[in-house]
């Protein structure tokens, strides 16, 4: 497979679950794709997860089947580190412009960790959301494929490069690395771009950044994850106290016109999976629930069930309006109870914020003239050769986009002829 494959070629941008099973499902049935990540590594958000839908499997379960299918696909191409800078031509013969961002670490690595064992410098790790510190040069995580370093160069001394670099016994630290230009024909383009949470900071009453006891929803799926900051322990970030108590403050950024007009669709399904973490450790534990609506649809409403009969869950009918941290390590959270009318000032240890998906793609896309809707999610455009794919098209969850993610490569698989 050249790297130019021609016209009959698809190109999928994004490698998370969506991406890959595009791919997957593509080239086994004769297409030649190019597969394409901005991180380091493929997996995408569910890499991060610690359990998803609807089996509440680990990561693992559907990441390292699909990596096997990769590896043994001659057909797939995949470049992580990469984006799209420019797309040219027209439906069928399109011409795309891609970079390379330097890694720093060749394709001579084998992951031995000397390097790593070399540099004193750390940086707040991105995977774990910043919640502990890892060495500037490293495996972004433990399942990360491809298995090989990324080097934050700018985070290291002129010493600790020349260190790192001694240390590796296979000559793969390139600290000259440059940017790579190149460019792909296709005939399809798959946006399987995915998703980023909301920023919570945006909320301002939520005041994320005044306790390390609010957290995100996505920050509570690394602490639950046995290859999380805590090794799967649910701690408080900062002091490392066992929560007694918590709380889960729906729609943080969903259904507000002043932030995501959409509702993120897995949000409150999430929530309760969250919860069924926090009961495996802690049996006893308050929990209460902030919520507008609960949209847990067809297969899941057996799962809200069990939970809404816990008699240490309370579910409050109410907009949060305040989040404001305490002396003592702890947070109050307040709304009002829409169904009884009274005001609630609830002090827990931990706080959850169920954050919203924004769609990944978001000014990038207007850039390259990609159709969207207007709250930022790809529009299919099959007539020119253009097909949204997952969390990249709507807010759903794995499964689901798993369905998606087929959909789309059976109409790029036409398109590409």
């Amino acid at each position: 497979m050249s790297d130019t494959a021609g016209n009959s070629a698809v190109l999928v941008v994004g490698g998370g679950i969506s991406g890959l099973t595009a791919a997957l499902e593509a080239a086994e049935v004769g297409k030649d794709v190019f597969l394409v990540e901005q991180n380091a590594y493929l997996g995408g958000r569910v890499a991060q997860l610690n359990q998803y839908f609807p089996k509440l499997c680990p990561p693992t379960c559907g990441l390292e089947i699909n990596f096997k299918r990769l590896k043994d696909n001659r057909r797939i191409r995949s470049y992580t580190m990469t984006r799209v800078t420019s797309i040219s031509g027209k439906p069928g013969r399109y011409e795309v412009r891609l970079e390379t961002a330097p890694r720093y670490i060749n394709s001579n690595c084998t992951a031995c960790g000397a390097c790593e064992a070399a540099c004193i410098e750390e940086v707040p790790d991105p995977f774990n959301f910043g919640m502990n510190k890892v060495k500037a040069v490293r495996l972004p995580h433990e399942m990360a494929f491809p298995r090989r370093y990324v080097l934050d160069k700018d985070a290291c001394s002129d010493q600790t490069l020349e260190a790192i670099k001694a240390a590796c016994p296979y000559n793969a630290v390139e600290l000259d690395m440059q940017p790579k230009s190149f460019t792909l024909q296709v005939g399809a383009i798959i946006w399987s771009t995915g998703w980023n949470p909301y920023d919570p900071t945006q909320m301002t009453q939520l005041n994320f950044n005044s306790s390390p006891a609010i957290i995100t929803n996505m920050m509570m799926e690394r602490l639950a994850a046995p290859n999380g900051p805590t090794q799967g322990k649910i701690l408080r970030p900062g002091d490392q106290a066992e929560p007694k108590s918590f709380a889960f403050v729906q729609c943080a950024g969903s259904r507000d016109e002043n932030h995501l007009q959409h509702c993120s669709y897995i949000c409150c399904m999430a929530t309760f999976k969250q919860i069924s973490y926090i009961r495996a450790q802690y049996p006893e534990a308050k929990i209460y629930v902030f919520y507008i609506d609960l949209r847990t649809p067809g297969k899941y409403e057996h799962f809200r069930e069990k939970f809404m009969d816990d008699p240490n869950t309370v579910l409050v009918k109410g907009k949060v309006a305040s989040v404001l941290a305490e002396a003592d390590g702890s947070v109050t959270v307040s709304a009002e109870d829409t169904l009884s009318g009274k005001k609630i000032n609830q002090k827990v240890d931990l706080c959850i914020l169920a954050t919203g998906m924004q769609p990944a793609l978001g000014k990038a896309g207007k850039a390259l003239g990609v159709k969207m809707d207007d709250n930022g999610f790809v529009v299919s455009e099959p007539e020119k050769g253009m097909i949204a794919a997952g969390c990249a098209k709507s807010a759903v969850d794995v499964y689901t986009s798993g369905q998606s993610s087929t959909a789309a490569a059976l109409k790029a698989i036409q398109i590409a002829r």
